[in-house]
């Protein structure tokens, strides 16, 4: 935001006997921060480079040929009571003439080259004390035909500076946050700097703001029919017609403001609707009101696709949620956003339809990132407008184009506003602020900040102040924001710092779940995995049709590559994966914590919990004393299994895998509660990440694994006195039978002194027979109280074995 010093102190406010509150451009930069507009940046304007600084009007008495060139010329030139000799090569130099001089010691800036600072110099033999300027060296002009006369009138010996009056003005540039729509213009700041006054100087003071009490529009006239058909996006429309103006180059004063705020003047009308938006906040829009078809105005959406020419003179494709400002044949303005190119108002425009309206903040908003179209309407609009000001603003903006264009008012007032908005209502409790801000304030210094910010004071009891919310605060809503407004005005800098402070020690409650994921987070970090942190935004285009159908796409998206919330972690952590391949990073183990997000069956958002590992490239890098060994599915499956071990769950099992991301996998199940799934990721998803490298990626429903982690009671026992007995088995089993089945078999049994079931060898050879494979497990068996017998021990096997060969059609090799 950048506010003018000068346009500001046109408002600031008298205070007692009527006299000008006068503040420096230095206490003035210090008050805007302490109520937090914080100024980021002060620099000086100036309409001419220098502002003429240094030079004089002067008056050539005379001259003569220069006796050593042709073209040059000696004059004498008076400045107020000094006469200089100065050599000019001009040709349109005469006696009598007033003249600009810059003399010894001043610097000029001209148009198409660098400052020069005049000195003292001899020009082919003969001594200039100065020199006669041209427009185009002095920044006035581009003519550089000769030296520039001024009227004969102008006394010789005034300072160049006072005579043009080039325009100088101090500029802030103010960072605003947000929610601070209400400073997002030149009354609103003041409006903030006469509170801050008020309340510091002890003086009421209030903004000088100029006032409508000469508006006189023709009563019961309407030359146009207005309707609004969309009244949530737009729930005020007001305009007026205005009939007779000339439009034209703006008056200085006009040209002035403008361009020290950075705007390129266009002509009176555009000028002025952009000067009343900088002034109130309120943006205008002037349509060429004889290019209106049908004599109709209509707030309205169009299809979708409808094509649209801007001012800019880019055809735009309309969304059907843009609001559009239509006339009987179709658009002539995105409502909010930006013009037509062809209702704008031009040099040979004598009718104008004004327009001052409050649209929903949300639309415009869509409308102008959907465009790329980031006008200062649009700014304003998306952060919410003062919806009780559209008619007292547009009768500010008529009134100055009566006085600057011309013209008479040829309507009433239009003000369609047909569900009037109440204000919002809050009761502040003085303890509560007391809580909140750290001290006490007086009611009465309360309510007189309140009430300079445009609060009103509803109810006033002793222990709290019933207030209405002005509508040009719209984020305004709760307790804590009027105490913020409180804290901004008195300033943060004068709350008390107490010389004690009590604080009651805090208790942790409910902390097992934090325990647990610190132990896991430092198993992972202590072996060698880094965390990593990715976006939880991110791109469609990674996911199907059938995947998109649950997922929640994002309203208001920054890009097309982030449009939605991720509904996988996969894809987000191989971005990760590639982006430390393309760097040389090739042997990676990260891990991550996130949420994914989904809408189920019902409706309702669902956001849980993954604990995420990805492994790549080398386990183990080759030496002198061992070769190199490369992740594989074992490496993450057994990572898995010791992690879980650690949050107290064993005997947990793995089935087979079907989903289409992995080339091959296991689910891991606690009874019929899914933890996870792990295995290879898929080489076509690698293919469409640039991977040329195995990625094992093991996904863990984290949620889950903290509900049956903090069923586990952690519990201590002595070292047996007693020996335990192992037993070794082999057979032939069918090569797809996979391993889980034969423990599954094993267990399914439960035998009470079975501690351990473990493979410790695959075997595979044709003479086995086509389609076999020979495992090896080693079994434990422990008692607790006594030594086991072989007779008890031989016993368990041979139940092992006979339920083995029944149930999975093993052949025991004995």
């Amino acid at each position: 935001m950048t506010i003018s010093y000068k346009w500001l102190s046109d408002y600031l406010p008298t205070g007692p006997a009527g006299l000008p509150v006068a503040l420096s451009a230095e206490r003035l930069s210090q008050i805007l921060t302490s109520i937090g507009l914080e100024v980021e940046a002060v620099h000086e304007y100036e309409e001419l480079k220098g502002g003429l600084r240094g030079l004089v009007i002067g008056e050539v008495l005379e001259t003569s040929p220069h006796p050593n060139a042709d073209k040059l010329k000696l004059t004498r030139v008076a400045v107020g009571s000094d006469t200089l000799r100065i050599v000019c090569g001009a040709p349109n130099v005469a006696a009598g003439q007033k003249v600009i001089v810059a003399p010894v010691g001043a610097t000029i800036y001209p148009i198409s080259s660098e400052p020069v600072t005049m000195k003292l110099a001899k020009i082919r033999g003969e001594e200039s004390q100065g020199m006669i300027c041209a427009e185009d060296e002095i920044g006035l002009g581009t003519s550089h035909n000769g030296i520039m006369i001024l009227p004969q009138e102008v006394k010789a010996g005034t300072p160049a500076s006072e005579y043009f009056q080039s325009y100088s003005d101090t500029i802030f540039e103010i960072g605003l946050t947000p929610n601070r729509m209400d400073a997002m213009s030149h009354w609103g700041v003041t409006r903030d700097v006469c509170a801050y006054l008020s309340h510091h100087d002890k003086k009421a003071v209030r903004p000088k703001l100029p006032d409508t009490n000469s508006f006189k529009a023709p009563k019961g006239k309407t030359p146009l029919k207005i309707t609004v058909e969309n009244k949530t996006a737009c729930p005020r429309y007001s305009g007026i017609c205005i009939d007779n103006i000339k439009v034209a180059e703006s008056p200085k004063w006009l040209q002035h403001l403008l361009k020290a705020i950075g705007l390129r003047t266009i002509n009176n009308i555009v000028d002025i609707t952009n000067f009343i938006q900088h002034e109130t906040g309120q943006p205008l829009h002037a349509f060429d009101a004889d290019k209106i078809r049908g004599n109709q105005v209509i707030v309205r959406n169009l299809q979708e696709g409808t094509p649209f020419t801007t001012l800019d003179e880019k055809e735009r494709k309309l969304s059907a949620e843009d609001l559009m400002i239509c006339d009987a044949e179709g658009g002539m303005c995105i409502g909010g956003v930006f013009g037509g190119i062809e209702s704008g108002v031009t040099e040979q425009t004598t009718r104008i339809f004004l327009e001052s309206a409050c649209f929903d903040p949300v639309t415009i908003r869509r409308t102008s990132f959907r465009h790329g179209l980031r006008t200062d309407a649009a700014t304003r609009f998306e952060k919410g407008t003062d919806i009780s000001a559209t008619v007292n603003v547009l009768k500010r903006a008529a009134l100055l184009i009566l006085e600057i264009c011309g013209g008479t008012l040829s309507s009433d007032i239009y003000d369609i506003y047909p569900e009037p908005q109440p204000k919002k209502e809050i009761a502040l409790k003085y303890h509560y602020l007391k809580k909140l801000s750290g001290k006490n304030y007086h009611p009465d210094a309360v309510k007189s900040i309140l009430q300079a910010l445009g609060f009103e004071v509803e109810k006033d009891t002793i222990d709290s102040l019933l207030i209405s919310v002005p509508y040009h605060k719209p984020d305004i809503s709760l307790q804590a924001d009027v105490v913020e407004e409180i804290l901004r005005i008195d300033g943060l800098d004068n709350v008390e710092i107490p010389t004690s402070i009590k604080i009651t020690p805090s208790i942790d409650e409910n902390i097992e779940s934090e325990l647990i994921k610190e132990k896991i987070v430092s198993f992972l970090t202590g072996s060698g995995h880094h965390e990593i942190l990715t976006n939880s935004i991110t791109n469609k285009a990674y996911y199907t049709e059938e995947e998109l159908s649950t997922v929640v796409k994002m309203k208001n998206s920054l890009s097309a590559e982030l449009n939605i919330m991720r509904p996988d972690m996969l894809e987000t952590g191989l971005e990760i994966v590639v982006r430390n391949l393309n760097r040389k990073n090739d042997n990676l183990r990260l891990f991550e914590f996130g949420k994914t997000y989904s809408i189920n069956k019902k409706g309702k958002f669902e956001e849980p919990d993954h604990l995420c590992l990805y492994l790549t490239g080398n386990q183990q890098t080759a030496g002198w004393k061992q070769p190199g060994i490369k992740y594989d599915f074992f490496a993450l499956k057994g990572l898995v299994e010791k992690g879980l071990q650690l949050c107290g769950l064993t005997g947990l099992q793995f089935d087979e895998l079907k989903d289409t991301n992995f080339q091959y996998g296991l689910e891991l199940k606690s009874g019929a509660t899914s933890l996870g799934k792990l295995g290879a990721v898929h080489k076509d998803l690698l293919a469409r990440f640039d991977i040329k490298q195995p990625v094992f990626y093991a996904d863990l429903n984290w949620t889950a694994i903290l509900k049956a982690a903090l069923k586990y009671k952690t519990q201590f026992a002595p070292i047996s006195r007693f020996p335990a007995v192992q037993r070794d088995i082999a057979m032939i089993v069918a090569e797809e039978l996979p391993y889980q089945s034969v423990e599954a078999a094993i267990r399914k049994l439960n035998l009470k002194k079975l501690q351990a079931v473990q493979l410790f060898d695959i075997f595979v050879s044709d003479k086995l027979g086509a389609g076999k494979k020979s495992l090896a497990i080693n079994i434990t068996f422990l008692d607790e109280e006594k030594t086991l017998t072989d007779g008890e021990i031989d016993g368990w096997m041979k139940k092992i074995m006979q339920s083995l060969e029944r149930d999975l059609q093993v052949e025991i090799r004995k």
